[in-house]
């Protein structure tokens, strides 16, 4: 299927000072934190963010679905490689969607060296996640994207994809993104970006990298280099990225372990509490006057989601907070409505709970999963799910014995991880992240034999606000209403009705 081309000006160069907005949104799971709640947030004067994580995926499914609304399809057209477009759309588009029971279609999974259908389905997906949340924006309204740096091999292309729709900041945790600086001047200039994948047991160096003119030939327009915040847990991760200039970041989101997703493991030794969460210390806490020493800006993030924690913030020298879960539980995000449902009907009878799970996510990061009847938080439900690995973006790269690159993910099969040289531990209690993930957006896969995947829904672990929110707007709440709730204590602030 052939894609309308329109013809567009390129982006205009930003100010050299971005915006630096009190309020960060944060980027949730996959496309929680989609293109219309990074609008709606971006439109009102803050960061909207959109999540790069399985975009690839996430795009291929929605078309399949038929597209509704003819949203992607109006972001690929404005696309600067029509040819590019067309082969997607000609893959993945099916007028009037597909039947509801059948199975969606693969994609090709992430390598170090991705497929280039993989690597231009990727680019597309991130492009017009962006170019949706800044359509018609203006200027001033600023759009993030968020990666996470244990994704490594679909990083370049994310950020290529982001940048070709004029994203204004990145945003990276879940890891060191030591290199992401590098990446970004790479990619600004036309060149090919690189960064170093981690490779279990690897003796040699390997990189996963994106050439932009290799993919779009005549076709590249000029880029601008977005900023960069690294998302950090403690000020000697920020001291160690500010120290050098070449992967010295514009900023920081100092995060804590109350915040939703992946959050970095307690440090020194691992310890559990009775309900065998990590136990964290005072070692686990940055030290906000060194943040503010450095002289770099920086949002707080994990458990700033009500005034008083925004007020507090700013106290500290902050620039401001990042929040995800009030935009998340927002009518404006992308969680599918009867698990949108399900979480605010546990919010206000009082009994929704979020448990750090220490074992869920194969990446051995800790991860918060919201404890919902029926979904794959519950160990009876999970363990009734076929162990299977397809959609694949937590695979980790090793070494094997003939010197080649395998992938493993702890989440797979045992007998297939143990062949791959995993060992049984690491298997326990894993879950698979990615498809419970897609599920919680509306777009979980149906299988051959009729399986449906589970929910599996992540928020963060301090929920004041969110009980704040229902009181006061019994049926659901918008996202201008938290921007609105998180501002009521800052001097000078006007407030919009609404």
């Amino acid at each position: 299927m052939a894609v309308a081309h329109t013809e567009h000006p390129p982006f205009p160069a930003p100010p050299r000072e971005r915006p630096r907005p009190v309020v960060i949104q944060g980027g949730m799971g996959v496309a929680v934190s989609g293109w219309r709640l990074a609008r709606e947030v971006a439109q009102a004067g803050h960061l909207g963010v959109v999540s790069g994580t399985a975009m690839d995926a996430v795009l291929s499914r929605v078309l399949q679905d038929g597209d509704p609304g003819g949203h992607y399809r109006r972001a690929l057209a404005h696309f600067p490689s029509p040819a590019m477009a067309g082969r997607v759309l000609e893959k993945y588009f099916v007028e009037g969607g597909k039947a509801p029971d059948a199975p969606y279609k693969p994609i090709p999974k992430l390598t170090l060296e991705t497929a280039r259908a993989g690597q231009e389905l990727a680019v597309l997906g991130n492009f017009a996640e962006v170019w949706l949340a800044k359509e018609d924006l203006g200027t001033d309204a600023v759009v993030g994207i968020n990666c996470l740096e244990k994704v490594q091999m679909a990083t370049p292309t994310a950020l290529l994809g982001a940048m070709l729709a004029g994203v204004d900041y990145v945003l990276m945790g879940a890891g060191i993104p030591r290199e992401i600086p590098q990446l970004l001047r790479a990619l600004a200039a036309g060149r090919p970006g690189s960064i170093t994948a981690d490779v279990a047991g690897g003796s040699i160096r390997r990189t996963v990298s994106v050439d932009p003119a290799d993919l779009l030939g005549e076709d590249l327009p000029s880029l601008v280099r977005p900023d960069f915040l690294a998302i950090v847990s403690v000020d000697q991760l920020a001291s160690y990225l500010h120290r050098d200039p070449d992967i010295r970041p514009d900023g920081f989101v100092v995060e804590r372990p109350p915040a939703g997703g992946h959050s970095a493991p307690p440090r020194g030794k691992l310890q559990l509490d009775e309900g065998g969460e990590p136990v964290y210390g005072s070692r686990d806490e940055a030290d906000l006057a060194k943040m503010a020493a450095l002289g770099l800006p920086f949002w707080m993030a994990g458990a700033y989601g009500t005034p008083e924690q925004v007020a507090e913030a700013l106290r500290a020298g902050a620039v401001g907070v990042q929040v995800g879960t009030l935009f998340a539980l927002s009518l404006d995000s992308g969680l599918a409505a009867g698990a949108r449902g399900q979480l605010l009907d546990q919010l206000r009878s009082g009994e929704l709970t979020v448990r750090n799970d220490p074992r869920a996510s194969p990446t051995g990061f800790p991860f918060k999963v919201a404890t919902l009847e029926g979904s794959a938080s519950q160990t009876e439900v999970y363990e009734a799910r076929p162990r299977l690995c397809d959609l694949s973006y937590l695979r980790q790269p090793y070494e094997r014995e003939d010197g080649e690159v395998g992938y493993r993910c702890a989440s797979e099969p045992v007998h297939m991880y143990l062949k791959k040289g995993g060992t049984e531990e690491e298997t326990r209690g894993r879950k698979c992240l990615c498809n419970g993930l897609m599920a919680n957006i509306g777009l979980g896969q149906h299988r051959k034999d009729g399986y449906v995947e589970d929910i599996l829904v992540t928020l963060g672990q301090d929920l004041a606000g969110a009980k704040e929110l229902i009181k006061r707007y019994a049926h659901g709440w918008r996202a201008v209403h938290a921007l609105q709730y998180l501002q009521e204590h800052l001097p000078g602030v006007r407030l919009a009705a609404v």
